[in-house]
């Protein structure tokens, strides 16, 4: 017998202005490199973020994610230190105009954010058989970067920055954090307030890539074999080295 009880309810409208709000805060989010102020974030406003994170999508309702809350400054330090290895090594990797495009980005996030955050994915959780898992193994790493994602737009409504972390060794932020092998490290973030982003992404801005045309990246039925995005060069921009939105208020 059905159980109206376990069954679904009326779906809720948006109003004209809730949705136009979750659009701006899409259309709006930036990964924030250097703009961070020094005041504090609230408890209760990461709270609030960590909870968007933790009402992500997850396959077989694994929920894999952990967040580590990093505030100290010591251990900031130690990563910021693993972070500025790797981030030689990656610019050794780069030649020419990028190379020197690359070197002026300023990547200070983990020192001047006042909270560091690594979200994690315990591949184990669930057991070896999860719901949703059983032919696509990734499934729940992609669930929990939906998470990050989650965090990072509840963030922006909250006049808030995040800036993602991804060079480092992983071997470092594991030893650093004391992550389990079983353990995968998904993202380490920067957050913390900002009253000024770029109007356009900092990478666009600054002409190390344009963003794609939609209508190139849709097809029908099948893949384009024909497709090729790998041509882009960098068109510097000195004009655009600082954030053009003076207010994230607006």
């Amino acid at each position: 017998m059905h159980d109206s009880a376990c069954g679904p309810v009326a779906a809720a409208d948006f109003s004209a202005a809730e949705r136009a709000a979750v659009y701006k805060a899409i259309h709006t989010r930036r990964d924030v490199r250097d703009q961070f102020l020094p005041r504090p974030v609230d408890d209760e406003v990461l709270l609030r973020l960590l909870d968007a994170a933790h009402h992500a999508p997850s396959v077989g309702f694994m929920q894999p994610w952990n967040f580590i809350l990093i505030r100290d400054a010591a251990r900031k330090a130690e990563v910021h230190q693993a972070f500025t290895r790797a981030n030689a090594e990656a610019k050794a990797m780069f030649t020419d105009e990028r190379q020197a495009l690359y070197a002026s980005l300023k990547l200070e996030g983990i020192v001047k954010a006042p909270v560091n955050l690594c979200i994690t994915c315990d591949r184990t959780r669930g057991g070896d058989v999860v719901l949703g898992r059983t032919h696509n193994r990734q499934m729940d790493v992609y669930s929990t970067v939906c998470a990050v994602q989650n965090l990072w737009l509840a963030a922006r409504a909250e006049g808030i920055g995040v800036g993602w972390v991804s060079i480092y060794h992983d071997r470092d932020m594991r030893r650093i954090l004391a992550i389990p092998d079983h353990v995968e490290i998904i993202a380490y973030l920067c957050i913390g307030y900002v009253d000024q982003l770029y109007d356009q992404p900092e990478l666009q801005k600054r002409g190390w890539r344009e963003r794609l045309p939609l209508d190139q990246l849709i097809y029908e039925d099948q893949w384009d074999t024909g497709a090729d995005f790998s041509s882009d060069r960098p068109r510097p921009d000195p004009a655009a080295a600082s954030p053009a939105i003076p207010s994230i208020s607006g």
